[in-house]
């Protein structure tokens, strides 16, 4: 029963269902928080399963959405039978069906973040015929109960691309990986990377990382949120513990989840051209995004910990720039395999340039739709973002300090750069005014402006906040 359903038909389900002796169907969807959610029912009444295949089933949306009133509260949530998976930890045999969420009227949920993305990318797409696409590097971090002894134990923070037996949970993420091709969610590869820390307890904390093929981004969205639930669960199944946190220690390395973005016409690629140049196109993509990444930061880094984060360095963007695999820029552009090229065969990769700034705490399906509305701005407005792109170029450190402007410190700066840029993500309706009023009032309540500073010399202040987001997300 491995690997993903796809029913054309209601009969269809209902008679795999029977065939594979199927308990229980899940309806899962995927709210404001950016965490699946479920609601689950027995199919042995088999009339109540026809008509939950139909019509879903009524919910509270006020409790998963916060700009949603309790006043008015009731929405839908319909399963959509093409998205369905057995699922591989539950105790009995059950189906998850992802879901789309319907107003009262049964019409697409405006404020969905999934519709939000979806008008986002027909926005871009009728104005440039460009499809986006893209691809996740999801990190995470493996924290285990302490151990009496530690066999191979490691240096701290030299993890990157380490083996068995010193990457304590390398068997752990590779059944990640084989669940997430059960499943139908290709991966380009995984490995453990930088962060590595053993407390005095014997408790292992180790960094790891998936990265995912690219794809259209709802499909990049639902593959974030799909394999953060399966990660968890293969952890829990195991006796440890997952977190997404952007930063779990002061002095360690944080997690971000990285983004590689391309553009394609009739499915070719723009971003680079026959002479494996960065195209004119991909230029105003990237000034576009430059533009915008002040108030990006409001769906890419939804908490004071996304900060810390910055504020810590160690690998993670500064600086509003961009540069050739220059690692602390906000955007680069890697290495493309340009020695590898021969006219007789296709090339076996896709160009890409790489936005650094975002960590898995996000909504992916806000952040996508941001990055759709900033990229749409840049081609729309090729000369500004092209002139962008060219002052905002940078290759070395020194040329960063002089030239440009530093990302948000704090939620309360992303909410104030949120709010100045608000009009061009309304505009054609794509995010609704009170979602963008609720995301400036939510981000402001965290009341974080210069708390890394007042929390300086108060390291029982700072774990303490550390842990309170550990899970979060």
């Amino acid at each position: 029963m491995d690997g993903p359903l796809s029913f054309n038909e209601k009969s269809e389900f209902i008679r795999f269902a029977s065939q594979n002796n199927i308990k229980i169907v899940n309806l899962c969807h995927i709210p404001e928080d950016g965490r699946l959610k479920t609601l689950s029912f027995s199919v042995t009444e088999k009339g109540r399963l026809d008509g939950i295949l139909d019509f879903g089933e009524r919910v509270d949306g006020s409790s998963l959405f916060s700009f949603i009133e309790p006043g008015k509260s009731d929405i839908y949530v319909r399963p959509r039978l093409d998205k369905a998976f057995v699922n591989p930890f539950a105790t009995v045999p059950t189906i998850n069906v992802l879901c789309d969420y319907l107003d009262e009227q049964g019409e697409p949920l405006k404020i969905a973040p999934r519709n939000i993305l979806a008008r986002a990318e027909e926005k871009l797409f009728s104005s440039s015929k460009i499809v986006l696409k893209a691809l996740a590097e999801l990190e995470f971090y493996v924290m285990s109960e302490p151990e009496t002894k530690i066999l191979f134990p490691a240096a701290e923070d030299n993890n990157y691309h380490e083996s068995a037996p010193f990457a304590r949970f390398e068997n752990l993420r590779n059944e990640v990986l084989t669940t997430l091709a059960d499943l139908g969610i290709a991966t380009k590869y995984g490995h453990s990377e930088v962060g590595k820390l053993a407390d005095r307890n014997g408790t292992i904390i180790e960094q790891h990382e998936i990265e995912f093929t690219i794809r259209d981004l709802r499909e990049t969205a639902e593959t974030i949120t799909l394999a953060k639930w399966i990660i968890r669960s293969t952890c829990e199944k195991h006796g440890v513990s997952a977190s997404f946190s952007p930063k779990i220690a002061m002095e360690h390395a944080g997690t971000g989840m990285h983004i590689h973005l391309c553009g394609s016409i009739n499915n070719r690629n723009v971003v680079s051209d026959s002479d494996r140049s960065l195209t004119a196109d991909a230029r105003k993509m990237i000034g576009g995004i430059l533009k915008f990444a002040p108030s990006l930061a409001a769906f890419g880094n939804p908490t004071p910990v996304s900060y810390l984060r910055f504020i810590a360095r160690k690998e993670s963007p500064t600086h509003v720039c961009w540069g050739a695999r220059n690692r602390l820029a906000l955007i680069r552009i890697p290495l493309w395999w340009s020695f590898a090229e021969n006219k007789e065969k296709p090339r076996s990769h896709i160009e890409t340039f790489e936005y650094r700034a975002p960590d898995a705490f996000a909504n992916a399906y806000l952040l996508f739709a941001g990055i759709a509305v900033a990229v749409d701005y840049g081609l729309r407005n090729p000369d500004e973002a092209l002139r962008t792109a060219e002052d905002l170029r940078v290759e070395t450190a020194d040329d960063e300090k002089k030239k440009t402007d530093v990302l948000p410190c704090s939620c309360e700066e992303s909410a104030k750069n949120l709010e100045k840029d608000r009009r061009f993500y309304e505009a054609d309706g794509v995010f609704p005014s009170k979602l963008i009023d609720k995301t400036i009032e939510n981000l402001k309540t965290y009341k974080d402006k210069g708390l890394w500073k007042e929390l300086a010399n108060k390291p029982n202040e700072v774990e303490r906040l550390l842990r309170q987001y550990l899970h979060y997300g």
